[in-house]
């Protein structure tokens, strides 16, 4: 499939997932217009330390679209799948275009989540929270199921940019939630060192 590309590093769109955007550059305010008349489908994908496109991100499909006063673009991304390049197409338009095809590596079909393993990554979680001094509602997040919780916490926290996409080109969500429990607990016994040493 041909799809257009947005590189941006951080902001990972995981399947299942929505990702709210704030388009002002130009030519990102024409991919969304070139989706728009299509299918509706924004390839979000990162940049490596060498500014290199990774081989793997998500396809966002536009659920949601305002123009603001000032011709910006607010939109909302609902991730279908994790896609992969086969190869970057010619520069026609002033964004970028790849030929991916698409890979079902998130499927949460047949995955039962037990209440100890909610409670083991709630546990950590809340280590993690209290050693980065983030300001963020457990409680409400205690109320979402598992399979969603385990996508929603690297999208709303400060992990290194290689830690998300480790996280996105898991196999499985059970392989997802080993990685994002090594990942907490790395971030964890850093941070507790670092203050040990200060």
């Amino acid at each position: 499939m041909e799809l257009p590309i947005f590189p941006l590093n951080g902001a990972v769109l995981f399947p299942d997932t929505n990702l709210p955007l704030n388009i002002f550059e130009k030519r990102y305010l024409e991919m969304v217009d070139y989706a728009l008349a299509r299918d509706r489908c924004i390839g979000m994908i990162q940049t490596d330390t060498n500014n290199q496109l990774y081989n793997i991100g998500c396809v966002g499909k536009i659920n949601n679209f305002n123009e603001t006063n000032d011709g910006r673009y607010l939109i909302s991304l609902q991730g279908i799948n994790c896609f992969k390049i086969i190869k970057e197409l010619n520069q026609t338009y002033n964004f970028r275009m790849v030929d991916a095809k698409v890979i079902d590596n998130h499927s949460s079909s047949n995955i039962l989540f037990s209440a100890k393993q909610k409670k083991e990554l709630f546990n950590i979680y809340k280590k993690y929270v209290a050693a980065k001094e983030i300001n963020l509602n457990l409680e409400e997040l205690e109320t979402i199921e598992l399979p969603q919780i385990v996508k929603f916490i690297p999208m709303i926290s400060p992990f290194k940019n290689e830690d998300k996409q480790v996280l996105l080109e898991t196999k499985n969500l059970v392989e997802f939630y080993k990685k994002l429990i090594s990942i907490l607990e790395l971030e964890i016994m850093a941070d507790f060192s670092n203050k040990t040493i200060n």
